[in-house]
């Protein structure tokens, strides 16, 4: 089909008066997945990796996970962060491909729902679904958390150590920055994109500044930086587990930090030319996390004290705070901290937005309670999702109140996004590699003959990195205060939507729902799906469908 047949296509269905929302590829495309255009598409190949790369946000995600990784030495951070951002990346690749076949904001339960099995498909894209809304929503949780501490550590700093929060206090900054997050989310539209490639520069600008200033400062006062030896050949280990496993364990802060380039395809809907826009955007972001990431741990071995111990049980309450002090003096200190708050404040308005897209696409294919009111888009904000972000906003206030019992259980609950995420990013990769082989259709982004041998590498790396998201990282005989929770609270979510769907959903959720509305016994000429007349539990055709 030429342009102008695409043209005319999209325009003959109801609902292209809102032709200026897309591009008529872009709407074509979406269309052929059964979804008609609700949101604004707005945000370029650049600011969709801006998103994903946002939310990473190396620096400070590095700072929040260096208490996973210092145990087993600086060897044990710098190359168990080298190797683990590899394997990730294969997830990236192996999602990119199908991401690039069929863009949409439900992505993840989307393709699972049309790769797997017919017995299976609704069951499992009902259980990805959950797993990726609690995720993200756990993500969100996890953010602002730690953004609370970092603003509370910088207090501690002034005060020359002589502060510590209480519960109330930290609970109290959460609430207000989630709010704070929800109110520029919902108001910010029309700036977003904008505010998505000034991440970028903030984000590049403060891993030049730690690379150049934390080995100047450090000599500058009279130290000495750490020998290359030391550097990438000293390991530690600070656990009771055996050192090769405390060194494997070191693989948890990078599986924490490189979490979120999904994000990516959260925002298909509202992505310029989608099909080539989100998955670079995953695989840059993936990427740039992998190279940028081992030379600022590079740096922070080459400038940190060699007594590991002092480091990590900083009187600051974050040892990067104290990696910082250590270099820099308490201004030097301060101000790095002060830009780190910034940016993890841009990752929870990043995460906000993509996780809300998310929200809004399950709730539109009737999965979510009060779907029907979760799934309206504002048209007089600039066609967001308002419903959405106040819905995340209450159950992440609600989650939130572990804060007050103490950093155990806190920590229990953020764990959501790394284990939660691995099943969801796993099972449609998983159900394309067993039941896909004859109905994948490439998209503009293939790894060609090496799709599948990235695939299956990606699942294996999954399943190891979701057992390893388990382990106490202490030692093998943990007790309540360092127990690790996330098989509690993801077996919960897990056991629990799955109870929900056999008990109640299973009679009314059918997968995705086609949103487009046509002539009655009128058949899609790019498809042959004949929307009206089909079962709703076979679900859309694959886009790139003759």
């Amino acid at each position: 089909m030429d342009k102008m047949e695409s043209q005319a296509a999209v325009e003959a269905r109801p609902g292209a008066d809102e032709a200026g929302l897309a591009d008529p590829g872009d709407m074509e495309l979406l269309a052929k997945m059964g979804y008609k255009q609700e949101l604004r598409r707005q945000y370029s190949t650049v600011q969709i990796f801006a998103v994903a790369f946002s939310i990473m946000g190396l620096v400070p995600s590095i700072a929040s996970t260096l208490a996973f990784s210092l145990p087993a030495g600086p060897a044990g951070m710098v190359w168990g962060w080298f190797t683990a951002s590899i394997l990730i990346f294969t997830v990236g690749l192996a999602m990119a491909d199908m991401a690039s076949a069929m863009p949409t904001a439900g992505g993840l339960y989307w393709w699972t729902h049309y790769f797997a099995g017919d017995k299976y498909k609704k069951v499992l894209s009902f259980l990805v679904g959950y797993s990726n809304t609690l995720g993200l929503i756990g993500g969100m949780c996890s953010v602002d958390y730690t953004l609370s501490l970092m603003i509370l550590a910088c207090v501690s700093i002034t005060r020359d150590g002589n502060y510590s929060a209480s519960n109330g206090t930290i609970y109290g900054v959460y609430v207000g920055l989630i709010i704070i997050h929800a109110l520029c989310g919902i108001y910010t539209g029309k700036i977003m994109p904008k505010i998505q490639t000034f991440c970028i520069f903030i984000n590049i600008a403060i891993i030049v500044a730690t690379v150049i200033a934390l080995p100047v400062g450090k000599v500058t006062r009279g130290g000495s930086l750490n020998s290359g030896s030391y550097v990438y050949g000293h390991v530690d280990n600070l656990t009771t587990w055996p050192t090769g496993w405390s060194f494997i364990l070191a693989f948890l802060a990078p599986i924490w930090s490189i979490g979120f380039f999904d994000s990516c395809v959260h925002m298909s809907e509202e992505a310029l030319h989608a099909a080539k826009a989100v998955p670079l955007g995953i695989i840059w972001s993936a990427g740039c996390a992998t190279v940028l990431g081992f030379m600022v741990l590079s740096i922070i071995a080459a400038v940190m004290n060699q007594d590991v111990s002092a480091t990590l049980s900083s009187v600051y309450g974050q040892p990067m705070a104290q990696i910082y002090f250590d270099a820099l003096g308490k201004r030097g200190a301060l101000g790095f901290m002060g830009v780190l708050i910034v940016i993890q404040f841009l990752i929870g308005l990043s995460l906000i937005v993509a996780a809300s897209r998310q929200v809004w696409a399950f709730s539109r294919d009737g999965a979510l309670p009060f779907s029907g009111y979760f799934r309206h888009v504002s048209k007089r904000i600039r066609y967001q999702p308002v419903r959405a972000i106040v819905g995340l906003v209450v159950i992440s206030i609600i989650f939130g109140l572990l804060c007050l019992i103490n950093s155990v259980a806190a920590n229990a609950l953020f764990s959501l996004f790394v284990a939660s995420n691995y099943v969801a990013w796993g099972t449609p990769i998983l159900c394309r590699l067993i039941w896909g082989k004859t109905r994948f259709r490439p998209g503009e982004f293939y790894t060609g003959i090496f799709s599948r041998p990235i695939a299956t590498i990606a699942i294996i790396w999954l399943v190891f990195g979701l057992i390893l998201s388990m382990f106490p990282s202490t030692g093998p005989n943990p007790t309540a205060e360092n127990m690790n929770y996330t098989i509690v609270i993801n077996g919960f979510v897990w056991v629990a939507s799955m109870a929900y769907y056999f008990l109640f959903a299973r009679k009314w959720y059918t997968g995705p729902k086609m949103t487009i509305d046509a002539p009655s016994n009128a058949t899609d000429s790019s498809t042959g799906v004949d929307h009206v007349g089909e079962k709703q539990d076979k679900g859309p055709e694959h886009p790139h469908t003759s």
